[in-house]
């Protein structure tokens, strides 16, 4: 496995071309590598880069900018580790001392070729490392790449397509779009699109309703066996007397109800984010919509439809999806509610939909 530090150096006066700078530098750097084995002026004539190597494979790399920006990566290899967080914050004040920078900043190493991937981003694309031990399960269906991951601090945590999806620990996605607690669902009929980790299941099934479908193809198996924390003992029979899981396709089954005339007092769509891109088209935005409408279609006049929405750092992706909601079949009006997920370590936007107007629905 690869280590690679991060340090920054601010120092505008600091020029690497001077000879006797430069010395001083080399000196603390030769003290762990060797070299430079490359050492040039870039183009602009006021950038310099040097390169070193390394024990065991590794190398530094040394650039200074135009800017003031001075820059060192650190790349360590082996299954041991060379240089300790000590060792590194040393090298950090002695380069800090020659440079007579005004600031500098040390990054945490990212590790690299690892068997267990740690880095995952958030929707805006901030990385966050977990501290994941083990993969507990991975396969790829005909739709996805599961994985299951176990965290010290989160539990098991469902991966798919590598996008964070859920956590052991995650219960306020599953409070929130089951309504934080305002609905009765007590003698109620609810489908479930998606939720293949139990979660939604669990949650409603301890609410008394009178009945609850719920369509998925992919996660229910390995929910079973690896997603206790969230599931509970809610797959262990997928029919009951107030439940039933169908592994299926929902569009398919969602056209079936509206064949037959079945409604549903809440439909709750876990299939999906909002999806976060410049404009509402292409087919994720498609797919969105298609579900949006046939739910609307097999909803109660008075029902709810629940459904998560996507982060609160991407305003114009919720704007978008909004907007969608004045070109369905019947108009409706919704609230949104975020909350603060802790495996996604960002606030997650929820969304609840009920219609206005039932005259206008085909």
């Amino acid at each position: 496995m690869a280590k690679h530090s991060i340090f920054d150096f601010q120092s505008p006066d600091a020029d690497l071309k001077d000879d006797v700078l430069r010395s001083r530098l080399f000196e603390i750097l030769r003290k762990y590598a060797s070299g430079p084995v490359i050492s040039t002026e870039l183009e602009d004539g006021k950038s310099c880069l040097f390169i070193f190597v390394g024990e065991n494979g590794g190398h530094w790399i040394l650039r200074s900018f135009s800017t003031g920006l001075i820059t060192l990566d650190v790349m360590q290899y082996g299954k041991e580790e060379i240089l300790s967080k000590d060792t590194l914050k040393s090298i950090e004040k002695e380069i800090c001392k020659v440079l007579s920078a005004e600031k500098s900043l040390h990054l945490p190493p990212i590790n690299r070729g690892a068997k267990v991937n740690t880095y995952y981003p958030t929707v805006d694309d901030l990385l966050i490392q977990y501290d994941f031990d083990r993969l507990e399960f991975e396969t790829n269906s005909p739709y996805q790449n599961i994985k299951i991951l176990h965290s010290q601090q989160f539990g098991n945590i469902l991966i798919l397509d590598d996008d964070i999806n859920l956590a052991e620990s995650d219960f306020i996605y599953t409070k929130t779009i089951t309504g934080s607690g305002r609905e009765v669902f007590k003698d109620k009929t609810i489908l479930i699109l998606g939720g293949g980790d139990g979660g939604i299941l669990n949650e409603l099934l301890q609410c008394s309703p009178e009945f609850v479908t719920m369509i998925d193809e992919d996660v229910i198996n390995c929910a079973i066996k690896y997603l206790r924390g969230i599931c509970g003992n809610a797959l262990d029979n997928l029919s009951g007397e107030h439940h039933k899981v169908h592994i299926g396709d929902c569009v398919k089954y969602l056209e079936q109800c509206i064949e037959e005339g079945r409604t549903f007092d809440y439909v709750i769509n876990d299939l999906t984010a909002i999806p976060v891109t410049k404009e509402p088209i292409g087919s994720l935005w498609e797919f969105l919509r298609l579900i949006l409408d046939m739910s609307m279609k097999v909803l109660s006049p008075s029902g709810k439809y629940f459904t998560q929405g996507n982060s609160y750092n991407k305003p114009d992706a919720l704007l978008m999806y909004e907007q969608q909601l004045t070109k369905l079949s019947c108009p409706v009006q919704f609230r949104k509610e975020d909350v603060f997920v802790p495996s996604y370590h960002e606030k997650w936007v929820f969304y609840e939909i009920w219609k206005t107007n039932e005259s206008t629905l085909s």
